[in-house]
């Protein structure tokens, strides 16, 4: 359909004649767009954000640890406590197919870090070098952990983004310098600026990381561990390898094979679908509550064209008369019907992206942004969306205006 200079002044001044009406008409659908726009914009930075938390964490990962038994067993009270340790870390290695990655870690709370006049309370892990397939150690300053540390028992640590900015000046290099935790020395090997804000063992920024057997060794923990962390082999579920993994746990420990409350299992992978189906039916909502309000909008507009028809019976009998044809009526009322939602879409438009450009500022952490905005292509199907339904909200209306006759028009004059 061609709409020329002439047709679009028509078109404009039809609308303010109807200013009132075309107004209210226009702010249904400018408020259906933008509710479309910033829901759809919104929710993407929502997901943006839950995936910044989650970021360097496998998917693949499952963690356990100990709690009190829930029942009796052989000859043991309910209620019982007992610790995990080295051996149990060799038995799930070795017993439970599909296991990539097998690791256990211990850690303190609290710990009193210093260097020079400077304090802090850290959280102190005791890891080896292939935690970093659980959570990604991201290095700023130094290296990680490696095996020849762990061998040797070396007095050596990684420190974390709080705990190096607590204690350091900002761009100073800390590799070489030795910190006391609890009363000993370890020399600083690495700065790890991950976030961690899944937090396992306490976030990864507050935490001091040291060998696992010099951790073991500094706060005489003998054999015993905290928490054993694994990851899979691609294409094997965590929840298939749940109950092969409590049962290998339970049997050295004497723990009842129907206990469930003893051994505690956290499945990320089942969190990570959790929150993958969560966003799923967040964006179905999105659409549903977008499309409605713009579904309202339309309907709108079809109804005062309607009226506008009504009231414009005798203009259009005139033309008809003096020889308009029925395709000059459809394309006159078909012109005003998508004119007013384009108008009133695209302002919608662009006030959703200035709010979602508010809100991207207002939520960014330094140089991280969550991208609380929409992308061109969505914007380019939203405008034909636009297009679309002004086309069909305005058919109705040029039906009923093109079956007019000019004799009954007149009389009704």
């Amino acid at each position: 359909m061609r709409i020329d200079i002439d047709s679009c002044e028509e078109i404009l001044l039809t609308i303010t004649r109807n200013k009132t009406r075309s107004l209210l008409t226009a702010f249904g659908v400018f408020w259906g767009i933008f509710m479309l726009v910033a829901l759809i914009g919104g929710g993407q930075g929502m997901q943006n954000m839950m995936q910044k938390n989650f970021e360097g964490f496998a998917t693949n990962s499952g963690f356990i640890w100990p709690q009190k038994t829930g029942e009796a067993y052989k000859g043991f009270r309910k209620g019982r406590w007992w610790r995990l340790n080295n051996d149990d870390v060799a038995r799930v290695r070795q017993n439970v197919e599909g296991m990539a990655v097998v690791t256990p870690t211990v850690n303190r709370w609290g710990a009193t870090t210093i260097y020079g006049d400077k304090k802090y309370s850290a959280i102190v892990k005791g890891l080896y070098p292939e935690y970093n397939h659980i959570e990604t150690q991201q290095i700023s300053y130094g290296r990680f952990i490696n095996d020849v540390d762990v061998s040797e028992a070396r007095k050596v640590c990684v420190i974390g983004k709080r705990v190096y900015e607590s204690l350091f000046k900002v761009g100073e290099d800390p590799c070489g310098k030795f910190i006391r935790i609890d009363g000993i020395y370890y020399r600083v090997v690495g700065v790890c600026v991950s976030e961690g804000n899944i937090n396992i063992n306490g976030q990864a920024s507050e935490s001091v990381v040291l060998p696992f057997s010099t951790m073991q060794q500094a706060y005489n923990l003998g054999h015993n561990i905290d928490m054993i962390c694994f990851t899979v082999n691609p294409g094997v579920k965590v929840s298939s390898l749940q109950p092969e993994i409590e049962r290998v746990v339970k049997e050295p420990h004497l723990i009842s094979p129907d206990d469930k409350q003893a051994v505690m299992l956290l499945n990320a992978e089942a969190m990570f679908s959790m929150v993958d189906n969560l966003f799923i039916g967040i964006r179905i909502l999105i659409w549903m509550v977008g499309l409605g309000t713009l579904l309202a909008g339309a309907i709108g507009v079809s109804n005062i064209m309607m009226v506008t028809v009504k009231e414009r019976t005798t203009e259009i009998g005139i033309r008809r008369a003096i020889g308009a044809r029925p395709r000059d009526i459809l394309q006159q009322i078909l012109s005003e019907s998508m004119v007013l939602t384009a108008l009133a879409g695209m302002a919608g438009i662009s006030f959703a992206v200035l709010v979602l450009q508010v809100m991207d500022v207002a939520t960014a952490k330094g140089a991280t942004r969550y991208d609380f905005q929409v992308s061109f292509g969505l914007a380019v199907g939203t405008c034909v969306l636009l297009v679309a339904l002004g086309m069909l909200a305005g058919l109705a209306p040029a039906y009923r205006a093109m079956a007019i006759k000019p004799i009954e028009a007149i009389r009704d004059e």
